[in-house]
């Protein structure tokens, strides 16, 4: 029939408990207030009302008309109503809950309290006379106490209900946040293990290029050493980052075309079209190194003349947008390779970690050759100043 105010000392107690009415899905709509479980504790009180006046007219004694017996029953009921509002505000402030037992009782004898006060009181407004009549002989004062005890339990039981299917939500919860939690986790291990796979061929072959350049062409190997520490320099950045943004992805893949740059010369081309706006927006890290690493495994390197790597990024309907186009072999063209698609894969189930089916990997097959391959990333930001690839 109740909720009470929060207690100081425990103040989860009301929420816990909530009101009756919210056994019923519809009524937990409305968060928790005064207001509401003083309109919830009416609705409550009025419903109880109309279904003892029905009672009363199918199976009483009565000759009152319906119309007359409904207000004389809903003016008792919500004056008990509205006393055990009160009564268990008061036991929710002041009464401990550290002895479950007794604070049950407590309920129990404040909710029979407030029928038997309710009930004289209730009929005084009603009929104009003595509330003091009602426990002036025996059988009213018994009939009274039977129906407050009465009443008190089923009230209990249904609190009881009520809070424990407050305390299942509340595991519930807890139990979706550890599952977030383990996805994000996760994640982040799959985050490690796609560096992991990035980092080693590209140290090796980086290294094996600079020692087979320092007696011939030692300026160009000192050239490709230190484009390359400027990569170990922001790949230690990226990886030590839990968040990330675009222009700190393309400035580490960035670092990795500089150090292929030197290796390959003019076989390999690339520009970056992204504008300050498009730089700031957060995404998750290490996106766009795999996609670029693909362009020039599987298009550019294979490629006897080289080609050209573009990425560009825009905003659509706040949906990001990144774009890695390549003028390489296409895919159908591209030659089989050891672990070839492994990248893609990796990436793709990082992706489905991170943003559920929010996000996509698309490879689109260039008019003009080569691949485009296309993140979309979901993204809340204003995109009236951003521009769409």
């Amino acid at each position: 029939m109740i909720t009470a105010t929060p207690s100081p000392k425990r103040c989860d107690t009301a929420r816990e408990r909530g009101h009756p009415l919210e056994l019923i899905p519809l009524f937990r709509r409305w968060p928790p207030s005064l207001l509401r479980n003083l309109v919830y504790t009416a609705i409550w009180s009025s419903a109880i009302a109309l279904l003892l006046t029905v009672l009363q007219k199918l199976f009483g004694r009565t000759s009152m008309s319906f119309a007359r017996l409904l207000f004389a029953t809903l003016v008792i009921s919500n004056l008990i109503g509205f006393l055990i509002h009160g009564a268990l505000h008061l036991l929710e402030r002041h009464f401990p809950r550290e002895n479950m037992l007794l604070f049950r009782s407590a309920q129990v004898l404040a909710i029979a309290a407030a029928s038997v006060i309710g009930i004289p009181f209730g009929n005084a407004l009603v009929a104009g006379r003595s509330p003091l009549r009602f426990y002036q002989t025996s059988t009213t004062l018994v009939f009274l106490l039977a129906f407050g005890l009465m009443t008190a339990v089923l009230m209990v039981l249904v609190l009881s209900a009520g809070e424990r299917r407050m305390r299942r939500e509340a595991e519930a919860a807890r139990q979706q946040e550890q599952f977030a939690a383990a996805g994000r986790l996760v994640a982040e291990a799959r985050l490690r293990a796609l560096q992991a796979q990035i980092e080693p061929h590209f140290l090796y072959n980086t290294l094996a290029n600079v020692v087979s350049l320092i007696d011939s062409q030692p300026a160009k190997a000192r050239r490709m050493l230190e484009r390359f520490i400027d990569y170990l320099r922001a790949s230690l950045s990226a990886s030590r980052a839990e968040h990330a943004t675009l222009g700190s992805e393309a400035d580490l893949a960035g670092a990795y075309l500089d150090v292929l740059g030197v290796r390959m010369e003019g076989r390999l081309r690339w520009r970056f079209e992204l504008d300050a706006a498009m730089r700031a927006l957060p995404v998750a890290p290490m996106l766009l190194q795999p996609l670029v690493e693909n362009a020039i495994m599987h298009g550019i390197e294979p490629k006897l003349e080289g080609g050209e790597i573009v990425v560009r990024a825009g905003l659509n309907d706040d949906v990001l947008c990144v774009e890695v186009c390549d003028s390489g072999h296409g895919l159908r063209m591209a030659p089989p390779r050891p672990g070839g698609g492994v990248g893609l894969s990796n990436l793709r189930e990082r992706l489905r970690q991170l943003y559920g089916t929010g996000a996509q990997l698309q490879l689109i097959e260039n008019p003009t050759g080569g691949v485009t391959a296309r993140l979309l990333l979901p993204l809340l930001v204003p995109s009236s100043t951003i521009p769409t690839p």
